[in-house]
């Protein structure tokens, strides 16, 4: 899929009091480890652990607020209209707020499956995929130091060497990225402090 923008982003867009709920609202539940595709809810085994965390290692809350999805899909709306996306979609998956601490990371990585979602329990899922991934930054810049985000895009252009690009625009506290889910990404280590932020995927009918 040939792309003229790659991600969309507004900075600052979200206030530092909505920012200081959602993470009072976060620390306020127990938090759960993070896992990555193929562990699912599981039980898992010591080595299991170890391993999953060579490409994960976060800490997050699961959150459904109406509250938080008012503030958020505004900006969702208008990044899919102005980058030329246009994906159809229309369901939120529960808002993440990932927590990640001293050495925490998320290695490179697509938020996409596969295969659509399969639960004919849940109408508002079934049958559908992610299309559009969004990250809202709730720290200070200054509380942390490390955990940047990045793109690679070598699943768009592959004639094109692998291109490593440094999300800056996220930094600044109450900052939105938009991008497609299918484009690669990671979070690179904490060196310093806590990172506090809020992940949401969108999704809809596969692409025809």
């Amino acid at each position: 899929m040939n792309l003229s923008n790659y991600y969309w982003y507004f900075t600052s867009v979200i206030p530092p009091r909505i920012c200081d709920d959602i993470v009072k609202h976060g620390l306020s539940k127990a938090d759960t480890m993070a896992r990555t595709g193929g562990y699912d809810n599981k039980k898992l085994t010591k080595n299991e652990i170890k391993d999953m965390k060579r490409k994960r290692n976060s800490d997050l809350v699961w959150l459904n607020d109406t509250w938080i999805y008012k503030e958020l899909h505004p900006y969702i709306h208008a990044a899919n209209k102005n980058s030329g996306w246009n994906f159809e979609w229309d369901r939120s998956e529960s808002c993440q707020f990932t927590k990640y601490k001293l050495n925490q990371y998320y290695d490179w990585h697509s938020d996409s499956w596969p295969d659509p979602y399969a639960d004919e329990t849940d109408s508002n899922m079934n049958g559908k995929i992610r299309k559009l991934s969004v990250t809202c930054s709730l720290s200070d810049p200054k509380d942390y130091k490390g955990g940047e985000l990045e793109f690679d895009y070598r699943n768009i252009d592959p004639e094109k060497k692998r291109k490593f690009v440094k999300c800056k625009e996220i930094l600044p506290r109450g900052s939105i990225v938009v991008f497609p889910s299918f484009v690669w990404h990671r979070v690179n280590p904490i060196i310093k402090g806590n990172r506090y932020s809020l992940v949401v995927w969108n999704l809809g009918l596969p692409y025809k």
